[in-house]
């Protein structure tokens, strides 16, 4: 098997752990991480040879872009300080723990070293929180946590593990530059992911075609993360801060088709490139086998001490720091998003699973310092890393499901309904004043208007059915039930005539290009 048939597979594997992970309620990023290993270990399985520079910006601008899609700047400034206390503090003080930890029982192993390795295991992995934690039904203010906290660790840790690593190479460190470089690393992120977000808003209104601006949306997180970086920026805050300027601005509600096709087109990404992600997780594990050949009990328990400070650290900060916030928001009474129970707070500490970024980080260290020697204990950071991802990654990715249906955490459907009612009714008011605006413009037959009246208060019903009286609702029931007849009927009209016309296809004489711009028309019609 050849790297690109090792691709094929990871891609297939991608699609097949979807149902799979359904079926027997497991996460599916966590079974491509087992796939990986099971291909790690196959003789016939080539080692992954992928450039260690070319893994971040290669998966991570499009796994960052799909998971905001899936947010909003609005929630992201309502649970500010969660975010910032697990996103920001929990980074640094996870790193300076495990740094602490690793240079007292690594012999040898220079601080700066071991501050880049606590800056790698520090960031819990977003594709892996947000994956895991949107297929167990837990309540929306965790989950908006978790990908707030997912989609900002990476910065703050990054940067880290850049100022780390650049203090190891050279072997001099200033904290004043250290602290600068941060600064200026957000400042040209956010600069470089406003710009880029605009531009690419303007210029996704000129195209005008739907094919033409979901290739753009493609093409954006990509061209923000190179920009940044190009500039000493911090690729992944520059993605967020563009994606976020699309997903506020860059919408146009009658846009429906664009709408639809580009929903369809970032899950289909998003379940490839996470597949590929997690699988290339496990296959990385010759890596770590080879770097501990002849010294496994040593390493391995090094291993494990890491892995036992960066899982007790988030359970240590999380404890005090959701009751600062519980305590805040009472104080300040704002609508933040934030867990209400110790059962909550428990959910929140096992979902902190390292992923992506962590193995990328691991394997581009460096093999030599400036000076020309190697690069101090780079295969030991590399087993203790590999260590705490499949640790972290594989036993509580599938041990959340058991821990969450243990604790009984789960979303507050009444709560979604009563949102989900709410909006119901403002698309009905909204509908119905419009109609009075255009019947103050135009004349409308009494007949018509009575009709669109209906049509109005069913936009509404249609949402949440609870919102009608039992009258109506019963009456909205039966026009239901009538219209599911109609379009049954309809449906199969259209399909006998797609059927004829996709047979003319193959006739002789047939023009390809016309029969499918008939066969699209069709197929529009059938989503009326």
């Amino acid at each position: 098997m050849d790297q690109l048939a090792l691709l094929f597979v990871l891609l297939l594997g991608a699609l097949v752990s979807v149902p799979v992970g359904d079926r027997f309620g497991l996460p599916a990023p966590v079974l491509m991480t087992l796939f990986g290993i099971v291909l790690a270990i196959a003789d016939f399985v080539p080692n992954v040879n992928i450039p260690p520079e070319l893994i971040l910006p290669g998966l991570l601008p499009p796994l960052l872009y799909a998971a905001v899609r899936r947010t909003s700047w609005r929630q992201f400034t309502a649970n500010i300080r969660p975010i910032f206390l697990l996103a920001v503090a929990l980074v640094f003080v996870t790193t300076a723990v495990v740094a602490a930890v690793a240079s007292a029982i690594v012999p040898g192993l220079p601080i700066a070293a071991a501050v880049a390795l606590g800056a790698l295991v520090a960031p819990p992995d977003p594709v892996a929180a947000t994956a895991v934690a949107g297929q167990l039904g837990l309540p929306r203010r965790l989950v908006s946590i978790l990908e707030g906290e997912g989609l900002f660790n990476d910065v703050t840790a990054i940067v880290l593990y850049h100022v780390a690593i650049a203090a190891a190479v050279s072997g001099s460190f200033s904290p004043w530059r250290a602290g600068l470089d941060l600064v200026l690393s957000a400042v040209v992120a956010l600069a470089v992911g406003l710009v880029l977000g605009w531009g690419a808003n303007k210029l996704m209104d000129l195209l005008d075609d739907p094919t033409l601006q979901i290739g753009m949306t493609l093409l954006v997180p990509y061209a923000s993360y190179v920009l940044a970086e190009e500039l000493h920026g911090s690729g992944v805050l520059a993605v967020l801060t563009t994606a976020l300027f699309l997903a506020e601005y860059a919408t146009d509600a009658d846009d429906v088709m664009t709408r639809l096709a580009g929903h369809t087109f970032w899950n289909v990404v998003d379940t490839l490139v996470t597949g590929v992600a997690f699988g290339l997780i496990g296959l990385e594990l010759h890596n770590a086998i080879r770097t501990a050949s002849g010294r496994w009990g040593e390493m391995l328990g090094w291993a494990a001490a890491i892995v036992g400070v960066v899982v007790f650290v988030r359970l240590a900060w999380l404890l005090p720091a959701t009751w600062l916030t519980k305590r805040l928001h009472a104080k300040r009474d704002q609508d933040e998003d934030i867990p209400t129970t110790w059962r909550e707070t428990v959910v929140m500490w096992w979902s902190g699973m390292r992923g992506v970024a962590s193995v990328a980080l691991a394997l581009a260290i460096p093999l030599k310092t400036e000076d020309g020697s190697p690069f101090p204990d780079r295969d030991e950071m590399v087993f203790i890393a590999f260590g705490v991802i499949m640790v972290t990654l594989v036993l509580q990715g599938l041990t959340l499901p058991w821990l969450v249906k243990r604790l009984g955490v789960k979303a507050d459907t009444e709560r979604e309904k009563d949102f989900e009612r709410a909006l119901a009714v403002r698309a009905a008011k909204a509908a119905k004043a419009r109609l009075k605006e255009i019947e103050k413009d135009e004349e409308l037959p009494e007949e018509l208007s009575e009709q669109m009246l209906r049509r109005a208060f069913e936009i509404g019903v249609r949402i949440s059915p609870d919102m009608g009286d039992e009258e109506r609702r019963e009456a909205h029931e039966q026009r239901v039930r009538r219209l599911k007849r109609a379009r049954r009927i309809q449906g199969e009209m259209l399909s006998a005539a797609r059927h004829e016309v996709l047979a003319a296809r193959s006739e002789p004489g047939a023009d390809p290009e016309i029969v499918d711009r008939v066969l699209r028309h069709l197929d529009v019609r059938s989503l009326r």
